[in-house]
């Protein structure tokens, strides 16, 4: 799908490092950050992991549309743990280590990152239809597990289990796929214990 939904290289892109460790931690500070602001669902939440010798951990990315990042930026550092980095282009915020770690966030999307937040992903519940995933959200592209080239009719039903985390793939926001059970196909990534962040608020 082509769509004003792909529009993560073009907005604004905050980079986050608040020290969070695993995915399911990161997942729990977007769900956190984007309920305290008061923003549209054109938002795109990604994580990344980050590694280094000194260091291992997950970062955020926010790509945040233009008319909303000048008010954004300045509400961050005061729903976020001291020490967090934040990086917007030539604004910083933050310890230089953590502001490293932003830049590199900041910098990832549409490249590479596993989407949280994306637009159409509130209507993710339950199952759904390929067509639903592509008319509706904005990932373009499906793939399923061990079979690339496979053409997935409109109407394959997902179990979404209200976990979808796609991923940028250059450029391409791409969900992968895996056979369910009576037939079905589920995302790649399932909850893990339980749907994350069902408790965040």
């Amino acid at each position: 799908m082509t769509s004003p939904h792909h529009s993560s290289g073009v907005h604004p892109v905050i980079g986050v490092d608040a020290g969070t460790a695993t995915l399911r931690e990161a997942d729990h500070l977007i769900h956190r950050v984007l309920g305290r602001l008061a923003l549209t669902e054109d938002v795109f939440a990604c994580t990344h992991l980050y590694r280094t010798g000194e260091r291992r951990g997950t970062t955020v990315s926010l790509a945040v549309p233009e008319a909303d990042v000048d008010a954004v930026w300045p509400e961050l550092p005061g729903m976020l743990p001291e020490g967090t980095g934040l990086a917007l282009a030539g604004r910083t915020h933050g310890p230089d280590d953590a502001v490293d770690a932003a830049r590199l966030a900041a910098a990832a999307p549409p490249t590479s990152g596993r989407a949280v937040s994306y637009p159409g992903v509130a209507q993710l519940t339950g199952t759904v239809t390929v067509a639903d995933l592509l008319d509706h959200t904005a990932i373009e592209h499906l793939v399923v597990l061990g079979a690339p080239a496979a053409e997935l009719p409109p109407a394959a039903e997902v179990l979404t289990q209200d976990h979808v985390r796609p991923e940028w793939r250059d450029g391409v926001l791409t969900l992968t796929l895996v056979p369910a059970a009576g037939g079905l196909l589920a995302p790649f990534e399932v909850p893990n214990p339980t749907p994350c962040c069902a408790d965040h608020l």
